[in-house]
């Protein structure tokens, strides 16, 4: 029986339960929750580097840039490969002497223009020590021997240009040649050499405006001469000195003198060891000459125009050609020189780097003299007078130039913004990328026209020394912005763009494979054989070849040159060549993309005219309304910080920008911030103050102006740190406001309403100052008070419910006032112990005051009178229905004043009134100090979380075994929190102590004459309630104000019967001040009775008796004097 064999997982293939499908699902679903949280952080990541710190990011600081610009990997030698051996060298020397002079450019646009340029700059005319220019020299010396190299490699590259050239184009019949030349026109080689030419033109133009440069290279001169003279003071050998002077002379022949492209361009060129003839090289002469006007056709017909895009700089080489030229074959084609002039009604100058600025014209005279001798004096007077004609119209046309780049470059962003948005469709693929290819060309158009526009107007006027008018200014400013709005574009959607790119690129380079194939096919096809069609073929292959692969500089490079041979023999159509070079030109462009726009977009150029900065924020702060386009200005003035790297005058670079960072700041601080505090601080004061009426802030009469939109700006990138609007304009509002609220803390409620304002009104989050308002919860302290007591009863008011005291009356315009908080504030800071002094020392002056009191009622004029007033009551009681007649008081009062009145105009009862409101108020601080201590104690006590059940802490400390110190800080502990409960549960009756001691001093037989008092005012301490009760003196007072009351009235209703007028206002007059005392009676009664209620006054009769009693066996014989009154301080227990 055969055993079938089964496979080891059998048993899990072999039916399926479900099990693994939900395994499966499980394992997805957490993998897609991963996916999406993992997304959300990356999103996350996006945001916190997007947008959300500024709107212009440093793009020096990009945690992952993308580089568009393709490098290449394979080498030129690599790339020329085709089975014409003879081609391949000719176009290898070529590609390899083109090469040379782009890395040489780059070299001299990074390294030596920038260096050269920044010499001298950083360091402030006021500041400057003497010795300090030629430190500067020295450093730079070294910089200027490399400068002298570079130039002599610049040298030796123009000569070998120029024999492979030659010997390309030789006109010796006996020299064999190379390849066929009759239809080849090298015309980028021709363009390589213009570019390098154009270096050293620039150099010399940066040397000749380089005054500071020249200077400080004669002190150094200087400086060397005395170092001849006496070496050994300066520890240096002679023979050292001499080679340095012999280069120091040679540097400042080659390169201060201003020679650099004369000297190029009067090598000698014929070398017979070369065995290559220039000079008297017919075929090269006119080769070199034909190309000079190809050149020049095409950059003739677009410049100017809004096509242009490098026809300025193609301009500059093609006057740096015709004068080699001239120098080499010595023969002028005037019409062309004429031509060439005629370009400068056109663009009367070109900038070359920076601020330095070139004038075509001026260049050609002096360059070719023999040529400017043909010309009529008025031509090119006329040339000459057309700079200021083209600056004023330039001026004219800035603000119109505004408006149009600001609707083209609008428009072209919403283009850019639409394109980009929406996803490739397949069957409109070839379609979509033509159309974002024409809006990447655009763009770089615009970013030109825009720069060609600011460094020719801006250089131009520094150039010439023309004033520049604020509006120009502003104009121009508005072009930086909108360079930097198509640099911002680009860099935002920089993910898009590089995914376009890399398509756009392969459709071209597909569409000019396609042209070339066309071609190629049409040279197979004709069977005729020749040397001239063999290398056309050869080239064709080698375009195919170098365009089957990555856009770079070198495969294009290749191709420009395989097609200046490819396109002989009419190989192409007319039809066909065109859009062939379209095709070639956009690829260079969509290639460099990034590179260009880097380019076009630099404003490097800002830092020699950074005077136009103030007025620009000057501008930025009258129109706040798109105030977010400061962004752009400091993007653009950032941009010379790579250029700064460069200079070498300084021990370090960091220096120059440090200086350079100080000063924008300080223009920044000064023409926008420092203004918008200002400003900010004088609206919320004038707002808070309207009632004073300060000044008309009517906004249709003296306009508005809205500065909150400055605190929606996002943080503004500037070097190392970020200037947030609103954070410097919240701490100035900060810093000033409680600065000034300390000077006067009485302001402390308009400074808060201040800050509430600017949060409303501008959104700033405002901190508070935290000082003591000024209900001063400091207050004035207790023993400041104490030392002056007889001053403070006089000049404070007490209120009795409130229990707050309130000064009469003040110099200042704002009234102090102390409450239980001040006080128990002044009991924090000096301790409890000062509540029994403070008390004491109130005892003694209510001794004194009593005394007073006792003396005035024991005087004999005041005596009789209220005894007899006394009798007089008792006697007509009956009839008076028991009150106290109001016309009695009357008499008692007038009698009183004929005993005499004071300076000030009272009379003795009137002091005797104050004397008892002193006293008064002295008992109201007693009862304040007592609630003051509650109040500390009850803030002290409230960090004990249950009062009822307190542990012990000594005992605790004790079962742990601590230290003794510890244990002697628990037992102090223990007893604070004891002393704390006790006091914050029962407190001390100060006030009642009081009471009691005076009242039953008052009371005794020695002092009977003050059982008069209750004639004269309510007995609120005396305990004379019952006798004053007996009086009915309120009721007495009511009754005869309504009597007089009810006759005006009825005396009202008789006279308007007769309607005499002034009568009836008489009338009304006399019943409103019958009110008034009325009323002021009323408040009197009102006020006694809470009194009363306090004093507990309204006692039992038996209270009454027993506390009689007490008085009785207390009662000591003798005068009051203040010496019989008992000693209060040992009766106050400590708090």
């Amino acid at each position: 029986m055969a055993v079938e064999t089964i496979a080891p997982d059998w048993e899990f293939d072999r039916f399926d339960d479900g099990s693994q499908k939900i395994h499966t699902e499980v394992q997805l679903k957490n993998y897609s929750r991963f996916l999406e949280e993992y997304t959300s952080q990356l999103r996350g990541i996006e945001e916190a580097l997007d947008d959300s710190i500024g709107d212009v990011w440093d793009f020096t600081l990009d945690p992952i840039a993308l580089k568009l610009l393709p490098y290449e990997q394979s080498s030129l030698l690599e790339l020329i490969k085709t089975d014409n051996k003879v081609l391949n060298k000719v176009i290898t020397v070529y590609a390899a002497l083109c090469s040379e002079v782009k890395k040489l450019k780059y070299e001299a646009e990074t390294k030596f223009y920038n260096g050269l340029l920044f010499y001298g700059e950083g360091v402030s005319d006021t500041s400057v020590v003497e010795g300090e220019s030629q430190i500067q020299m020295g450093r730079f010396i070294s910089f200027l021997q490399e400068l002298s190299c570079f130039v002599s490699r610049c040298y030796e590259v123009v000569v070998n240009i120029v024999h492979q050239l030659a010997a390309l184009y030789n006109s010796n019949k006996g020299t064999t040649k190379i390849i066929e030349s009759s239809g080849v026109h090298f015309q980028t080689v021709y363009e390589h050499l213009g570019e390098l030419l154009v270096v050293l033109l620039t150099l010399d133009e940066i040397m000749e405006n380089h005054g500071t440069l020249k200077d400080h290279w004669k002190m150094y001169k200087r400086l060397l001469k005395s170092v001849h003279h006496n070496p050994g003071k300066f520890s240096i050998p002679e023979e050292k000195l001499k080679p340095f002077e012999k280069l120091l002379l040679k540097l400042e022949g080659q390169m201060l003198d201003g020679m650099i492209l004369q000297a190029c361009v009067e090598q000698r060129f014929d070398d017979p060891g070369e065995g290559v003839a220039v000079a008297k090289n017919g075929a090269f002469a006119e080769e070199f000459a034909f190309n000079i006007r190809t050149i020049f056709t095409s950059v003739e017909s677009k410049i100017g125009e809004p096509s242009e895009i490098d026809q300025r700089d193609k301009y500059a080489s093609v006057c740096g050609l015709f004068v080699l030229h001239f120098h080499i074959f010595r023969s002028v084609d005037k019409k062309f020189y004429k031509a060439l002039l005629d370009i400068c009604k056109k663009v009367p100058a070109v900038t070359l780097t920076a601020n330095i600025i070139w004038f075509p014209d001026a260049f050609l005279l002096a360059k070719v003299p023999a040529a400017a001798k043909l010309m009529d004096k008025k031509s090119l007077q006329t040339i000459r007078a057309h700079r200021d004609t083209y600056l004023q119209q330039r001026a004219q046309a800035l603000t119109k130039d505004v408006q149009s780049y600001y609707v083209f470059v609008t428009s072209w962003m919403m283009k850019m913004e639409s394109i980009l948005s929406t996803e490739h469709k397949g069957d409109k693929l070839a379609e979509d990328l033509n159309s974002r290819c024409n809006v990447f060309v655009q763009g770089i158009l615009y970013a030109y026209s825009i720069s060609t526009i600011i460094k020719t107007t801006m250089n131009m006027y520094m150039s010439m020394q023309r004033p520049m008018t604020k509006t120009s200014v502003k104009a121009l400013c508005r072009l930086v912005e909108l360079l930097k709005a198509v640099e911002h574009m680009f860099y935002r959607r920089s993910m898009v763009v590089a995914d376009s790119v890399s398509h756009i690129t392969q459709q071209l380079q597909s569409q000019a494979l396609n042209a070339i194939g066309v071609a190629k096919k049409r040279v197979i096809s004709d069977k005729k054989y020749s040397e001239q069609r063999l290398d056309v073929l050869s080239s064709l292959v080698l375009v195919e070849n170098a365009l089957s692969g990555p856009s770079t500089k070198e495969r294009r490079l290749v191709v420009s040159l395989a097609l200046c041979v490819g396109t002989q023999l009419k190989t192409f159509k007319d039809e066909e060549l065109l859009p062939l070079q379209l095709v070639m030109k956009k690829l260079d462009l969509i290639s460099e993309l990034s590179e260009r726009v880097k380019l076009q977009c630099d404003c490097s150029f800002l830092y020699w005219h950074r005077a136009v900065f103030p007025i620009y924020l000057d501008d930025v702060y009258d129109h706040a309304v798109d105030a977010a386009r400061i962004h752009y200005m400091f993007s653009a003035l950032r941009d010379c910080v790579p250029s700064m790297l460069h200079a070498k005058h300084m021990e370090s670079c960091d220096q120059l920008l440090e200086s350079y960072d100080k000063e924008i700041m300080d223009v920044f601080n000064e023409h926008l911030l420092d203004k918008l505090c200002k400003e900010i601080e004088k609206d919320l004061r004038l707002s808070v103050h309207t009632h004073l009426k300060l000044d008309d802030r009517n906004p249709f009469k003296v306009g508005m102006k809205d500065l909150a939109h400055f605190f929606s700006l996002k943080p503004i990138r500037f070097f190392n740190r970020f200037i947030l609007i609103k954070a410097y304009v919240t701490h100035y509002l900060d810093r000033t406001f409680y600065n000034l609220t300390t000077v006067a803390l009485h302001d402390w409620a308009t400074y808060s309403e201040m800050r509430n304002l600017a949060t409303q009104r501008y959104g700033l989050t405002m901190t508070e100052a935290h000082l003591p308002s000024q209900t001063l919860e400091q207050g004035l302290d207790v023993l400041e008070i104490m030392r002056n007591i007889h001053v403070f009863v006089s000049r404070y008011l007490y209120n009795l419910n409130n229990q707050i005291f309130v000064e009469k009356a003040s110099n200042n315009k704002h009234l102090n006032t102390i409450n239980i908080r001040h006080i128990a504030n002044s009991i924090r800071t000096h301790g409890t112990g000062i509540m029994n002094t403070t008390v004491n020392f109130t005892y003694q002056f209510l001794q004194k005051k009593f005394y007073i009191f006792s003396q005035f009622m024991y005087d004999e004029h005041i005596k009789s009178r209220l005894i007899k007033d006394i009798r007089f009551f008792r006697e007509t009681k009956d009839q008076s229905d028991q009150k106290y007649p109001f016309e009695r008081a009357e008499k008692f009062n007038r009698g009183i004043r004929k005993l005499g009145i004071s300076p000030d105009g009272q009379s003795y009862l009137d002091q005797f009134r104050q004397l008892i409101s002193q006293i008064g108020n002295a008992m109201g601080y007693v009862r304040m100090i007592r609630s003051g201590g509650l109040h500390c104690c009850s803030s002290a006590i409230r960090f004990v979380p249950d009062l009822e059940d307190i542990v012990n802490f000594e005992e605790l400390v004790k079962e742990e075994g601590l230290s003794e110190e510890t244990q002697k800080a628990a037992s102090v502990l223990d007893s604070v929190l004891e002393d704390l409960t006790s006091n914050s549960a029962e407190g001390t009756e100060y006030f009642k102590m009081l009471v009691a001691v005076f009242a039953a001093e008052f009371r005794s037989a020695k002092n009977m004459h003050l059982r008069n008092f209750y004639m004269i005012v309510p007995p609120l301490l005396l305990d004379q309630y019952l006798e004053f009760d007996s009086l009915h003196w309120f009721q007495a007072v009511r009754d005869k104000y309504k009597r007089e009351m009810n006759a005006v009235v009825k005396e009202q209703s008789v006279q308007t019967a007769s309607q005499d007028e002034k009568l009836l206002q008489t009338m009304n007059l006399t019943q409103k001040r019958l009110d008034v005392y009325l009323q002021e009676f009323e408040l009197l009664h009102f006020s006694l009775s809470s009194a009363r209620i306090f004093f507990r006054a309204d006692k039992t009769a038996a209270e009454e008796t027993q506390e009689e009693k007490k008085d009785k066996d207390a009662a000591v014989e003798g005068p009051l004097d203040g010496s019989a009154l008992p000693e209060l301080a040992p009766k106050l227990p400590s708090l």
